[in-house]
């Protein structure tokens, strides 16, 4: 597990996640962000939507402390088994429109991380299974290990949870929200008052629709990101 530069200093962090090449709600999010010390993603950057290169500069321009997804490792492996058809799209995609520094930043990523002095571990779908969907009703304060706080991502559902020993919180998708709210999802981890904001913001969902059109994307990517489906 790689151990990030956001030191004991860190007060306030903003946490992202499931980006899935949405560069429209990315910008929203980020034009949304009050200040914060530093910015987490729990992972996959890239598939689904138009805009996986432009995504992974972004972020890699903010210096956001980013871990690798299902889609991100697919994207880096071309091993999509046991994807669906849309899913299988958005890595063929993001494997052709990913520059060379893009795909090897991908690349670089690790699959877990811990930030602020150890006090916050983050992982993709579930601490003992990178791909193991984790949703509120599954998680226990046994997740935490030695960390105060747990940040979780791949369900593409909000949630925060609060046990005695510290917080899970899972930020939702900003390119792909699931959970029937189609705003672009996010959230603000204070480590002092040991809270999170939960927050959403709307974005231009249906320029999204026609990037994804004119993409060559399947046509159902777009229609559910409109019901936050």
């Amino acid at each position: 597990m790689a151990t990030a530069a956001v030191g004991p200093a860190v007060t306030r962090l903003g946490v992202i996640s499931d980006v899935h090449a949405n560069r429209v709600a990315l910008d929203a999010v980020l034009a949304a962000m009050p200040p914060v010390d530093g910015l987490v993603c729990a992972g996959d950057l890239v598939g689904y939507n138009p805009w996986p290169d432009e995504c992974v500069e972004t972020l890699r321009d903010r210096d956001v402390l980013a871990i690798r997804g299902n889609h991100d490792r697919a994207v880096v492996s071309g091993d999509t088994a046991g994807m669906t058809a849309m899913a299988v799209a958005g890595v063929e995609f993001a494997r052709r429109e990913l520059s060379a520094d893009g795909l090897d930043w991908l690349a670089s990523l690790p699959d877990a991380r811990t930030v602020g002095d150890g006090r916050v571990r983050v992982v993709h779908g579930h601490p003992d299974d990178p791909d193991r969907y984790t949703y509120r009703g599954e998680v226990g304060p046994e997740l935490l290990g030695d960390a105060d706080v747990l940040v979780l991502g791949h369900t593409h559902v909000q949630f925060a949870v609060r046990f005695e020993a510290g917080l899970v919180l899972n930020p939702g998708s900003v390119g792909q929200p699931r959970d029937g709210d189609p705003r672009a999802a996010f959230a603000v981890l204070d480590l002092d008052a040991m809270t999170v904001e939960e927050r959403r913001v709307e974005y231009d969902v249906a320029r999204v629709q026609r990037a994804i059109e004119g993409a060559g994307l399947p046509a159902e990517l777009g229609e559910r990101l409109a019901e936050g489906r």
